[in-house]
């Protein structure tokens, strides 16, 4: 059981929770601190004073004030005005993470939400009722308004939701499940769909993926040094204690494990003392990415546990005083610059593997160390010749999906929200990056592995490939076999796609 408090929700707990249904409770604590909010909410309401999103209208309606009998009307108005999202459907995983992380923020105790509200967030995501979140419609400033909206209307009874592996209507859902929807009090409305709750759940387990892909992109990168006879002297410790960025030191150290006594690398011969730069420099661009990866965690991390909605509520315990300040933490460039830069890093890693693609498969940058194409046979055989276009074409498309989103906005609400952050945008173009580096990181590790087999064939039986990389060249070979002659060739590259998917590698 995860118990949240607002204060100490971490990325593997929100995967944890996403992927592997973990059940999750509100901490005592924070159950106090969650009704002390809605008590001052229900405070306000009695004096009659004028607070947005309690007593006012939303965004540009700002100034339209909200009579008491209208105030349960307009936070149920705000769903099903704000649900528009359109596009596909986000993922189980994904939606899980968004409920958690909304529910977390509303723990905090400064959104007005009342405990029973919150509780039946939580109890959608224990029973495994998961709402049906458009990808599209959100300008990641006064937060994920669209798709936050579709999450909230199954607290309402309303929209649709996935419940035991069927879509069905949230009425349907929680009648199945024994639950009962809410009647929302003033400010919920607000504070279930005012936040960065999408862009953080994408972002963070974006970032768990590309932290185990930049470890893949270190292995693949040894195993196809191994398959070019190449040199590991450019990961000396030395080397790089000189230029010491961390994560650059860090990677070069990594690599050194991996190809440990091994003895398909080239030891130091005079006339030829270099690799080109795509082995060369592993260390200074994966450990550029691992920064950029680095900083996408930290800036995650705080996200995970801040209070991203509007406005926010706080009250003194002493002298009984209740402020309510209208603020802007709801603006989500601080995760659209994180996931553009770690966009860009990771496009980076497919541009360097793809290279490498490129130089296992033509036997003239490779020196003849390994035939065209690693093929035995080649003109009757292909070979691995098309692999690496569809590596080509796999980076060209993260080059384009790495133009930053962040760059960019649009004024929304009659201009009153006059600056978005484009946050989900973001993350949605780095998934897509993802998908495509992974593919890409198969085909290398597919074609490194047949590099390894034709060395095989001129070095004695007895040599050995690095600690690390033995095993997974090991590994390859039970999915895929040495292609020999042409075969469909598309059957095994699915298989590496897949192998490199899973959790086994």
């Amino acid at each position: 059981m995860l118990f949240i408090s607002g204060q100490s929700l971490t990325l593997e707990q929100v995967a944890q929770v996403a992927m592997h249904n973990e059940p999750v409770a509100l901490e005592p604590h924070a159950r106090e601190k969650v009704a002390r909010a809605a008590q001052a909410v229900q405070t306000l309401l009695a004096r009659g004073e004028v607070a947005y999103g309690i007593t006012t209208g939303f965004g540009a309606f700002k100034d339209r004030i909200i009579s008491p009998e209208q105030v349960e009307t307009l936070q149920r108005n705000i769903l099903i005005s704000h649900a528009v999202g359109v596009g596909n459907l986000f993922d189980r995983a994904t939606t899980r993470a968004i409920m958690l992380i909304r529910a977390n923020t509303l723990a905090h105790g400064h959104s007005g939400i009342r405990p029973t509200t919150l509780q039946l967030l939580l109890n959608l995501l224990n029973v495994g009722i998961h709402p049906c979140i458009p990808q599209k419609g959100s300008l990641g400033a006064s937060g994920d308004l669209a798709p936050l909206a579709h999450m909230a209307l199954v607290l309402i009874g309303e929209g649709m939701a996935e419940y035991q592996g069927e879509i069905v209507s949230a009425e349907t859902a929680l009648a199945r499940a024994g639950l009962q929807p809410v009647v929302l009090a003033a400010k919920e409305g607000l504070a279930l769909t005012n936040g960065t709750a999408v862009m953080a759940a994408i972002g963070t387990l974006a970032v768990l993926r590309a932290e185990k892909l930049a470890e893949l992109a270190d292995t693949a990168g040894c195993l196809s040094l191994e398959a070019l006879n190449g040199t590991p002297a450019a990961f000396d410790a030395r080397i790089h204690a000189l230029r010491p960025h961390p994560r650059q030191v860090e990677c070069a150290a990594h690599l050194r494990e991996l190809l440990a006594g091994s003895d398909f690398t080239r030891q130091h011969d005079p006339a030829n003392v270099q690799d080109a730069y795509t082995l060369r420099c592993i260390p200074q661009v994966h450990g550029a990415a691992r920064d950029a990866i680095a900083y996408a965690r930290w800036v995650m991390q705080i996200e995970l546990n801040a209070v991203t909605d509007n406005p926010l509520i706080f009250v003194d315990t002493a002298s009984g005083q209740i402020d309510v300040l209208s603020g802007g933490n709801f603006h989500g460039e601080p995760i659209a610059i994180a996931l553009d830069y770690m966009a860009i890093a990771l496009t980076e890693l497919g541009n360097i593997s793809e290279r490498r693609i490129m130089r296992l498969t033509d036997e003239c940058s490779n020196a003849h160390t390994l035939p065209a194409f690693l093929t035995p046979n080649g003109g009757l055989n292909s070979g691995f010749m098309i692999t690496q276009y569809t590596a080509a074409a796999l980076a060209t498309e993260n080059k384009v999906l790495s133009h930053p989103a962040s760059v960019d906005t649009i004024p929304t609400s009659a201009n009153v929200e006059d600056h978005v952050s484009m946050g989900l945008t973001a993350g949605l173009k780095v998934c897509q990056i993802l998908e495509n580096l992974s593919q890409i990181l198969a085909i290398e590790l597919f074609a490194a592995a047949q590099g390894i087999d034709f060395r095989k064939q001129v070095l004695p039986p007895t040599a050995s490939l690095g600690a690390g990389t033995a095993p997974v060249y090991q590994s390859i070979r039970k999915i895929v076999p040495f292609i020999a002659e042409d075969t469909l060739m598309s059957i095994h590259l699915q298989a590496m796609i897949r192998w490199v998917g899973s959790c086994e590698l």
